[in-house]
C-alpha cells in the first residue's frame, strides 16, 4: 500500500459462484451457451490489444462500487485521461521491467490481473490520503488519475512511488520478505495509525526512507523498493554517509543510513534470487527516462 502522508487501505472483494446441474438418464438437455460479444468501443479495443492480450491485465476505468470502500467518496477517471495514464504506465512501469534480463518473464508472471483507475483523491477519516492499493497480488488501484500532468514533478513522483510500491507488495506476497528483514530496524516501527506524526528526518534517523515505511515490515519493504527505483537522489539522501559529522543530528542520520544500506542489500539480493531481476538495472532505465 502506498500513501502521501497516507494510510492505504486494501479493498478486498471475493466472489463465489456455485453452479450445479443434474439430469436423468435419457434426458435430452440442450443448453444454449451465452455468447460474449467483444466491445467495439475504441478505448476498450486499445486496452484489449495493448494490455489484456499481452499481459492478461484488465484496466478498470469505469467506476464500479466494489472497487472502492463505500465510506469513501471518489470521482471516476475521465475518459480522456485513460490512454495518457496507460502510456505513462507502459513507459515507466512495464517497459523498464520487461527490458532487463529475466524481467519480461517476471512481469508477465506476476503482474496483477486488474489495474483500477480512480480519478480523484481518496481520503481516510484521519485526513491521510490513499494513493493506491495492492490486493493480494491480484489488483492494483491507482488514484488521482484526473490530475495527470507529466510536467508536474510532484504528480509524477507520487504516481511512480505508488505503482512501484504496490508492485513491490506483489513481490513479498509471493516470495515473503528477505530473510531477517524484520530484525534490521525492529525498534523503529511505529504503533498502529501513528506513522504520520513522524517527520522525514525522524524516519531517516530510525532507518526508514519515509514515515509511512515505519508502519509495518511489509510497507517498509515496498517503500524502500519504490524509493530505490524512482527517487533520483536516493544515494545522496538515504545511502551515502555524510562526512565529518559533528552534530547529534548528523550522527543519527548516518546511523539510519547504515540500517537502510542493510535493507537495500537484502532487497536487491531477494529480487535477484527469486526472480533473476536486477533492480538497479530497472532503476537505470527509469532514471534515464526521468532525465529525458
Amino acid at each position: 500500500m502506498k500513501p502521501s502522508m497516507t494510510k492505504i487501505t486494501s479493498l478486498l472483494f471475493t466472489g463465489t459462484l456455485l453452479m450445479t446441474s443434474a439430469c436423468y438418464e435419457n434426458d435430452d438437455v440442450n443448453i444454449k451457451q451465452k455468447e460474449t460479444v467483444p466491445s467495439t468501443d475504441e478505448l476498450d479495443v486499445y486496452i484489449q490489444e495493448h494490455f489484456v492480450e499481452p499481459y492478461n491485465m484488465a484496466i478498470r476505468y469505469n467506476y464500479v462500487d466494489r472497487y472502492v470502500d463505500q465510506s469513501k467518496r471518489v470521482t471516476p477517471a475521465d475518459r480522456e485521461n485513460v490512454i495518457p495514464m496507460l502510456t505513462f504506465l507502459q513507459d515507466y512501469w512495464i517497459d523498464p521491467f520487461r527490458s532487463v534480463p529475466n524481467g519480461n518473464s517476471f512481469f508477465k508472471r506476476y503482474v496483477p490481473s486488474e489495474v483500477v483507475f480512480i480519478g480523484s483523491t481518496i481520503y481516510n477519516a484521519d485526513g491521510t490520503e490513499i494513493l493506491g492499493t495492492a490486493d493480494a497480488g491480484a489488483r492494483i488501484t491507482l488514484s488521482r488519475v484526473n490530475f495527470i500532468d507529466m510536467d508536474d514533478q510532484e504528480w509524477l513522483f507520487l504516481q511512480l512511488g505508488t505503482i512501484y510500491h504496490e508492485f513491490a507488495h506483489v513481490m513479498h506476497q509471493n516470495f515473503k520478505l528477505p530473510p531477517n528483514y524484520q530484525t534490521i530496524s525492529p525498534d523503529g516501527y511505529t504503533s498502529s495509525g501513528s506513522w504520520f506524526v513522524l517527520t522525514e528526518e525522524e524516519a531517516l534517523e530510525r532507518g526508514f526512507v519515509s514515515p509511512y515505511a515505519t508502519s509495518s515490515f511489509n510497507e517498509d519493504f515496498a517503500e524502500t523498493v519504490a524509493f530505490i527505483l524512482y527517487y533520483p537522489d536516493f544515494y545522496e539522501r538515504y545511502y551515502t554517509e555524510e562526512e565529518n559529522c559533528a552534530t547529534v543530528a548528523c550522527i543519527a542520520r548516518n546511523e539510519g543510513r547504515a540500517l537502510i544500506r542493510q535493507k537495500y542489500d537484502a532487497i536487491l539480493a531477494h529480487y535477484k534470487q527469486y526472480t533473476g531481476v536486477d533492480l538497479l538495472a530497472v532503476r537505470d532505465i527509469i532514471q534515464e527516462k526521468l532525465n529525458d
